[in-house]
C-alpha cells in the first residue's frame, strides 16, 4: 500500500469534501425551514434534494465519457471545481428556485467525483486489497458528513445557514492545488490513449504491474458503447441488472437517510440539536462500517457481506421507527450507520469481482450511474412522507429498500454462475463473487 498511498490520500481528500458538500443540505435543513424569507417547505425540500441527485446521475454518466478524451485526473479536478461553484450559488440564492439550481450544479460535480475516484483507487490498489481500499476511501465520505454536521450544529438561527454553504468553496482552494501536484493519471487510461511509455512509468512509480491491453478501457464513443453491450452478453446480463437494482436500493438508502434523518427524528419528538446530532452519529458509524466491511469482504466475499449488511440496515431502520430512550436511539443510529453506507460500497466491490479488467470501469460506471436513480428517489420519498405527516412510515420505506437490496445482491452469484454455459461465455474469467477478493484476483 505504501507506493499507492498518495493516490488513496488525494482521492480520500476530495471524497471527504464531496461528503461534506452532500451532507450540508441535510445538516442545515431544520434551520433553512426556520428561515421564513426562503420559504422552504417539506415538499420543496424533498424536490431540491432530488435535483441534487439528478445532477449526480448526469455527472456520473458524463464523467465516464469525459475520461475518454480528458483522462480521469482532469475529470476529478474539474468536478471538484464544479461542486464548489454550486455551493457558492446556494450561498447567494434568494429563493428556493435559485437554491435548487445551485444544488443541481453541485450535483453534477459530486456525481462525477465518486465513481472516478473509486475506479482510480481500485486500479492502484495492491492485489487482493480492492475491497479494503474502497472501504478506506469511503471513510472520507463520512468524515465529510461529520464536518457538515458540525457546521450545522454551529448554527444558532435560521438566517445563519448561508455561511455554511460558503464553506463549500474550500475544496476549490485546498484540494485542487494538491490534486494538480500529486494525483497521477490512470495507467489503463494512458494505455487506452496509446501512451504506453507514460503508462509504464506510472505503473513502475506506484509499484503496479505493467498494464495489459485487455485492462485498458475501450477508447472512443464506439469503443465505450461496445463495452456497455458486453455487460449484457448472455454470460452476465442478469447479474448486471441485479447489480444495478442493488445499487439503486443502496443509494436510495444513503441519500434518503442523509437528507431526511434530522427531520425524521425531529418529527419523532427529538429536539433540533439532537436531531442534527444523529447525522453526526450515523456518519461515525459509517466510518467504522467501512473498515469492518472491507475486512469481512476479504474473508467472506463482497456479496455475502453486502447482503447481510442490507438486512441489518433494514432492521435498524425499523427500530428507529419506535420511540426509545435517547441513548438507546443514539446506539441504534450508530449501528445502522455501520451497515447502511458500507452496504453500497460492497456493491461496488462485487462489480469489481464480476467483470474482467477491460469491462470493470464500464461496469462500475453504469452501476453507479443507474444507482443514482435511487439517489433521486430517496430524497423525494422522504419529502413525500414528511409532507403527508407520516414520518413513522419513512423508516419503514427505508427498511423495505434494504430488504430488496439484500435479495438482489444475493442473487448475483446465481445469475453469474450461468455465464460459462452461454454461447458467448468467456472461459478465462470465472468470477468468484462469494469468495474473498484476493482469491478472485489470483484467479485472473
Amino acid at each position: 500500500m505504501g507506493r499507492t498511498f498518495p493516490v488513496l490520500a488525494m482521492c480520500w481528500l476530495v471524497v471527504m469534501f464531496d461528503g461534506m458538500d452532500l451532507n450540508l443540505y441535510g445538516a442545515v435543513m431544520p434551520h433553512m425551514m426556520a428561515d421564513k424569507e426562503l420559504g422552504l417547505t417539506p415538499s420543496t425540500a424533498g424536490t431540491i434534494g432530488s435535483w441534487t441527485t439528478l445532477g449526480m446521475l448526469i455527472g456520473a454518466l458524463a464523467a465516464g465519457n469525459l475520461t475518454d478524451w480528458a483522462g480521469r485526473r482532469p475529470v476529478v479536478i474539474s468536478c471538484t471545481v464544479v461542486f464548489s461553484a454550486g455551493s457558492v450559488l446556494c450561498a447567494v440564492s434568494q429563493g428556493t428556485g435559485a437554491f435548487g439550481f445551485g444544488r443541481f450544479i453541485a450535483g453534477l460535480g459530486l456525481g462525477g467525483v465518486l465513481p472516478t475516484c473509486l475506479a482510480m483507487v481500485m486500479e492502484f490498489a495492491p492485489a487482493g486489497r480492492a475491497a479494503w481500499t474502497a472501504g478506506a476511501l469511503m471513510t472520507s465520505y463520512h468524515v465529510g458528513g461529520m464536518l457538515a454536521t458540525g457546521l450545522g450544529l454551529s448554527l444558532t438561527s435560521g438566517a445563519d445557514w448561508r455561511w455554511v454553504f460558503w464553506a463549500g468553496v474550500v475544496p476549490a482552494f485546498v484540494a485542487v492545488p494538491l490534486l494538480l501536484r500529486h494525483l497521477p493519471e490512470s495507467p489503463s487510461v494512458l494505455l487506452a490513449r496509446g501512451k504506453r511509455e507514460q503508462a509504464d512509468e506510472v505503473a513502475r512509480r506506484f509499484g503496479m504491474e505493467r498494464p495489459a491491453i485487455d485492462s485498458a478501457p475501450a477508447w472512443g464513443v464506439r469503443g465505450r458503447w461496445d463495452t456497455v453491450l458486453l455487460l449484457f452478453r448472455a454470460s452476465s446480463r442478469w447479474a448486471t441488472l441485479l447489480l444495478w437494482a442493488a445499487s439503486f436500493c443502496g443509494l436510495l438508502l444513503v441519500y434518503g437517510v442523509s437528507t431526511w434523518l434530522p427531520q425524521l427524528m425531529r418529527a419523532a419528538g427529538y429536539g433540533v440539536s439532537s436531531s442534527v446530532s444523529f447525522l453526526l452519529v450515523i456518519n461515525a458509524g459509517g466510518i467504522a462500517g467501512m473498515f469492518l466491511a472491507g475486512r469481512a469482504a476479504t474473508r467472506f466475499g463482497p456479496v455475502r457481506v453486502c447482503s447481510l449488511w442490507f438486512v441489518l440496515t433494514a432492521a435498524g431502520s425499523l427500530l428507529l421507527s419506535v420511540r426509545m430512550p435517547l441513548m438507546a436511539t443514539y446506539a441504534v443510529v450508530a449501528l445502522t450507520g455501520v451497515w447502511l453506507f458500507s452496504a453500497q460500497v460492497m456493491v461496488y466491490a462485487a462489480v469489481s469481482a464480476l467483470y474482467p479488467a477491460g469491462r470493470r470501469a464500464a461496469g462500475l460506471g453504469w452501476t453507479t450511474g443507474v444507482g443514482r436513480l435511487g439517489a433521486v428517489v430517496g430524497p423525494m420519498l422522504g419529502g413525500a412522507v414528511m409532507a403527508n405527516g407520516a414520518h413513522q412510515w419513512g423508516f419503514a420505506a427505508f427498511a423495505v429498500a434494504g430488504l430488496i437490496g439484500a435479495l438482489t445482491i444475493a442473487a448475483v452469484p446465481l445469475a453469474s454462475g450461468t455465464r460459462a454455459r452461454g454461447p458467448d461465455a468467456e472461459a478465462p474469467h470465472q468470477p468468484e463473487l462469494s469468495a474473498p477478493p484476493a482469491a478472485t484476483h489470483r484467479a485472473r
